[in-house]
Parts: C-alpha cells; sequence; structure tokens
C-alpha cells in the first residue's frame, strides 16, 4: 500500500529545511545552488516522497523515500564540496544504454551532475523513471512529504 502524505506542521519543516540549508553551506557552499536545482527536480517528479537528510564529515545525502525509513528510499543527492550526484538505490540492473550509471558497489549506482542541463538529458530521466517504476513500495502523489533531519555529524 502506498505510504500517506505528510502531515508535517509548517514549524518543523521550516526548521529542518533551515538545518540542510545550513550543513549544505557548511560541508559544500560551492555546491548549494545545484543541490537546490537537483532536489526541485527530484521533489517534482515525487513531491510527496519522504526527504531524509543525513550529514557526514564531507557530504550531504538527501534521500527520497516512500516512507520515513532510509533503507527504502530510491533516489538520493549526494553533495560534497567536489560534486552533487544523483544516486539510484538499487541502480544495479536498470536499463542503462548510455553507460551514464557508476559505481560498483552490490546495489547502489549514481549519476554526476554537473549542470541542471545534465537533468535535461533523455537518459538521465528515463533512469529515473525506472527507479521510481521499479520501487516496491508505491509513493503518494499529493501533498507534500516531510524533510527529516535523521543525523548529525556532532553524533558518533
Amino acid at each position: 500500500s502506498p505510504s500517506t502524505p505528510s502531515s508535517q506542521p509548517a514549524a518543523e519543516r521550516r526548521a529542518a529545511e533551515s538545518t540542510m540549508r545550513a550543513l549544505l553551506a557548511t560541508i559544500a557552499p560551492t555546491q548549494e545552488q545545484l543541490t537546490a536545482t537537483v532536489r526541485r527536480w527530484l521533489r517534482a517528479r515525487l513531491p510527496a516522497a519522504h526527504e531524509l537528510v543525513y550529514e557526514y564529515a564531507d557530504c550531504v545525502v538527501l534521500s527520497f523515500s516512500p516512507s520515513g525509513r532510509g533503507m527504502e528510499g530510491i533516489l538520493g543527492i549526494r553533495t560534497s564540496e567536489d560534486e552533487v550526484r544523483v544516486y539510484f538505490n538499487p541502480g544495479k540492473g536498470l536499463a542503462d544504454p548510455e553507460k551514464l550509471l557508476q559505481g560498483t558497489a552490490k546495489l547502489t549506482r549514481w549519476i554526476t551532475v554537473e549542470s541542471a542541463a545534465t537533468l535535461k538529458r533523455p537518459a538521465v530521466v528515463a533512469l529515473v523513471d525506472q527507479a521510481i517504476a521499479r520501487n516496491r513500495i508505491p509513493f503518494v502523489h499529493t501533498g507534500l512529504g516531510p524533510v527529516t533531519i535523521q543525523s548529525l555529524r556532532s553524533k558518533k
């Protein structure tokens, strides 16, 4: 059964958004604009997704999940000072005729997003479409999914 839309209070959402922006400004200030572009692009596809924000020593990860469970996230954004990547979980097994997917992990693959133009490539759109279509837990398509800060670097 599909997940249910969020009823995240506005103040809680604003606080999570503010924390996420602060994390990006601290860890990857040169990638803030591109990360925002990728995030808007994925949010347009999955408006009711739960957006789980993870902080690591050298990157911020935003996982798009049909639930509040990170392991169910099928698409993610990984932003570091050097680059922005879109992750596909699982990415192994997706049809990728242009060989865009990188990585050798058991399931996860990624593409590097060099600019907003990357998101307009038909092959990239096709990969995202496949990932969404293959997901075992459907996403709801109404409402606005919550933004949740999952972990902070200060937690060890």
